[in-house]
């Protein structure tokens, strides 16, 4: 009787993490890889929102005179490091979508051929190996641990949103390369 309740449960633990969602791709895709990759860009959104204004010269609380660049400048920088955060984060939507295994047909030259698998693994790998580090920093600047430190700010008030917006961002880290072996195991094996 026991091995019974090992076999019922063993089948049902199997069959819990096997939950797939047909998104169109040649293999269905982990329930989890689909949240996670709808998941990235709201992440990066609040980091993106909360460093806009400083393009504008007003720093956030963060007790430190504004970067002397010409505010046309500033607001290029802020502007296209939010853009390409969030491009960063849309594009991970490849990786359980139809047009990471194929190329869609609107695009000229390309349209319709097969996506190599290491042509979208490497780079979303590199990139994923790169926020794995963000983490790590997060807590030691944060937290002030082994001497390290997070700028300082004018109050709490402006410390704790500044410390939340970032850490939903440092979320990327381990995300992204589960995300992108999700995407070898469905179309390598």
């Amino acid at each position: 009787m026991a091995t019974s309740t090992r076999t019922s449960t063993t089948t049902s633990l199997t069959s819990a993490t096997v939950k797939t969602v047909n998104t169109g791709t040649e293999r269905p895709v982990p329930l989890w890889a689909e949240r996670t990759a709808c998941l990235l860009p709201l992440l990066g959104l609040p980091v993106c929102l909360w460093r806009l204004p400083i393009g504008f010269g007003f720093m956030m609380g963060m007790d430190m005179e504004p970067e002397t660049w010409p505010r046309w400048a500033g607001v290029a920088y802020v502007g296209a490091l939010s853009l390409l955060s969030e491009a960063a984060a849309l594009l991970c939507r490849g990786l359980v979508r139809p047009w990471g295994e194929v190329v869609p047909r609107w695009i000229p030259l390309l349209g319709g051929r097969r996506v190599p698998p290491f042509a979208a693994i490497v780079p979303v790998a590199l990139g994923g190996l790169f926020l794995t580090g963000l983490p790590a920093d997060w807590v030691l600047c944060v937290f002030g641990i082994a001497g390290f430190s997070d700028v300082a700010y004018t109050s709490v008030w402006w410390r704790v949103p500044a410390a939340t917006v970032s850490g939903l961002f440092v979320l990327w880290g381990p995300l992204v390369p589960a995300l992108t072996y999700a995407y070898y195991r469905r179309r390598c094996r």
